[in-house]
């Protein structure tokens, strides 16, 4: 994962490298290593949350993922289709001279309408602005304002203090409107 250092600010002393794998202190669950090559900060993912929040053993049943980059996967949305990303070209797709392609443009339009959220826009933050400043910004955009947890771009529900709203939803992975 040290790939992700060069997003960071040189002498920045707000992340830290250790076993090759950069965190960044900001929030609770907020990290490098977290953000897709897509754009996707899993650790917004309601899959990532409920792992965080084990509410399997809250009577919630929601499938449990430790995000793209900790699975190896690269990226669960781009990465078949992608020549550069399986080969390790990129570590994110704005890295690519095709930024953005048909099948991060259909993704992004996708999670845009359904989840509030852009991963073109992401990548873009993060290459004008570096790591640092976009989980920072992830904090504050995506924290619960009861209880100051992160909240899940896929259904705008924090898993620490909302569960019960959660475990009733009948979709759980959409907002309500």
């Amino acid at each position: 994962m040290l790939f992700l250092a060069k997003y960071l600010k040189p002498l920045d002393q707000s992340y830290f490298v250790e076993n090759e794998v950069i965190y960044v202190k900001t929030g609770k669950n907020l990290s490098a290593d977290l953000v897709a090559p897509c754009g996707m900060n899993c650790a917004l993912c309601a899959s990532y949350l409920a792992l965080i929040n084990n509410v399997k053993t809250k009577n919630t049943n929601i499938p449990y993922c430790i995000g793209c980059r900790a699975r190896d996967k690269k990226c669960v949305f781009v990465k078949k289709s992608c020549y550069r990303l399986l080969k390790g070209e990129v570590a994110f797709c704005f890295e690519c001279p095709d930024f953005p392609c048909n099948r991060l443009k259909t993704l992004d339009s996708r999670y845009k309408s359904r989840y509030r959220m852009s991963m073109i826009d992401n990548l873009r933050f993060i290459k004008e602005h570096g790591m640092q400043e976009f989980l920072e910004n992830q904090e504050k955009t995506w924290k619960c304002p009861s209880c100051g947890e992160l909240i899940s771009c896929h259904n705008g529900l924090c898993f620490n203090c909302e569960l019960e709203k959660l475990r009733s939803k009948k979709q759980k992975y959409r907002w309500d409107e």
